[in-house]
């Protein structure tokens, strides 16, 4: 059995900062998207992907990826925006085993009403309180931390950004 990698004591208040401050932003985020919108962040996300899509229509499958769902939560999220008559599904083409979930105009509206409060809060709970090169830092980290953890392909499938 491999001798165990214990972190030292500088890595381990990384890592427990690297954990809080992610923990405290998402709970913030979660938060402040239920009280401003009604909306979970996990419906956002949703609702927001489909917002950037072309066609606002994708993949069910892609939708899961892009979101980081397996298929079972995805399907569950789907039908209750559906019964809320933000999406509905669609057959996906040429293929009858796959579906689409289509955002409808209800859901656009929705999802717009939701995004410029949410781009505000990232804007100050994150960007406001970097430097330029501090918020090129966290880009450069995330993707190291992200590459390393899913390879190219299914960082494409999941809506990963260039740039």
């Amino acid at each position: 059995m491999p001798k165990t990698r214990w972190l030292d004591d500088e890595e381990q208040v990384t890592w427990r900062r690297f954990l809080m401050a992610s923990k405290l932003l998402m709970d913030r985020v979660e938060r402040d998207l239920k009280r401003e919108s009604g909306l979970s962040f996990a419906y956002y996300d949703v609702l927001a992907r489909l917002s950037e899509a072309p066609g606002r229509s994708m993949r069910m499958a892609d939708l899961a990826a892009a979101c980081v769902f397996d298929r079972s939560r995805l399907s569950h999220t789907i039908d209750r925006l559906a019964r809320d008559g933000w999406v509905r599904r669609e057959e996906a083409g040429t293929d009858a085993r796959g579906q689409c979930a289509v955002l409808t105009a209800e859901g656009v509206k929705e999802v717009r009403r939701a995004a410029r409060r949410h781009a505000e809060q990232v804007r100050e709970l994150v960007f406001d309180r970097l430097s330029r090169e501090q918020q090129q830092a966290l880009s450069e980290i995330s993707a190291v931390l992200a590459t390393g953890m899913a390879d190219g392909a299914t960082l494409a499938r999941m809506g990963w950004p260039d740039g």
